[in-house]
């Protein structure tokens, strides 16, 4: 058990986070759902992560779900986004049954936390597809599109860029704390409590020099930003249209569209002959 708890710790370090990171918004561009056009999956997506709420029959949820899973696996999702999602869909829905169970609940209440397990889980592998289907740049060009506030649609991209040099500069920072520090040395229950302890601690105060830094770079690029006339040229027409120009409509559009529509079509009758 200490070989698996040490293996298992050395890979959960933040080199794997970031690189799970990059891999999840620049890693994923040669698949089939990172090649069609950013205005189609995000209406795409506007569908899967709204209608899902109004539908309460199970096996209108079970084919989305089947859907949004296929759509999923064509992403090539790094399997770090995978764990966190399982683990999102138990922490909202799963608990409920246990506790329920626990304080008296019997069977009944299997179908209604299977309905909401289902609506739960359509919505977030409908956002994962999306946001790992889209680069930065692709995001933020669908989200101008549809008149979003260009402050947003760069904040969005600002995000997926300065995550990873945040993750290394968060793991320069924990190990400076712990070479200046006196790690406590194992052996025994209350050492190895103390131990955990004091990582934990490392953990939480390495955050107020990240926060500090991560604002001292935002307030750069603002000022650069400005001095280059950022602001001015995202309010004029002509700048937009340059930008979005690169948006293109193509075959896989049309194609994902219909199969998505026609199948949501299928699901929609074939649940007028099966009740569940």
């Amino acid at each position: 058990m200490s070989r698996l708890g040490e293996s298992i710790g050395s890979k959960l370090n933040i080199d794997f986070l970031r690189d799970q990171v990059i891999q999840n918004a620049y890693g994923n561009q040669n698949t089939p759902i990172a090649t069609l056009d950013p205005r189609t999956l995000l209406i795409w997506y506007l569908f899967f992560g709204l209608f899902p709420w109004f539908v309460n029959n199970v096996v209108i949820l079970f084919a989305w779900f089947l859907l949004v899973s296929l759509t999923t696996y064509l992403a090539r999702i790094a399997p770090l986004v995978l764990v966190v999602f399982f683990v999102g869909v138990f922490s909202q829905t799963g608990y409920l049954l246990i506790v329920a169970l626990f304080f008296g609940g019997n069977g009944t209440l299997i179908p209604a936390l299977l309905v909401l397990t289902l609506k739960v889980s359509i919505v977030s592998l409908a956002s994962v597809t999306v946001f790992s289907g889209l680069d930065p740049d692709q995001l933020a060009s669908g989200l101008l599109y549809f008149k979003f506030p260009d402050q947003l649609t760069f904040s969005i991209a600002f995000a997926y860029r300065i995550l990873p040099i945040m993750l290394e500069e968060y793991q320069h920072i924990l190990l400076s704390y712990k070479l200046r520090g006196v790690s406590p040395v194992g052996g025994g229950l209350i050492n190895n409590i103390k131990i955990m302890v004091n990582q934990v601690t490392v953990i939480m105060i390495s955050f107020y020099p990240l926060i500090l830094n991560t604002a001292k770079r935002s307030r750069t690029l603002i000022e650069s930003l400005e001095l280059k006339g950022y602001r001015r040229s995202m309010k004029n027409p002509k700048v937009r249209q340059i930008k979005l120009a690169h948006l293109e409509f193509k075959t896989n559009d049309l194609i994902f569209s219909l199969a998505s529509f026609f199948f949501v079509m299928a699901t929609a009758i074939t649940s007028l002959y099966i009740t569940l």
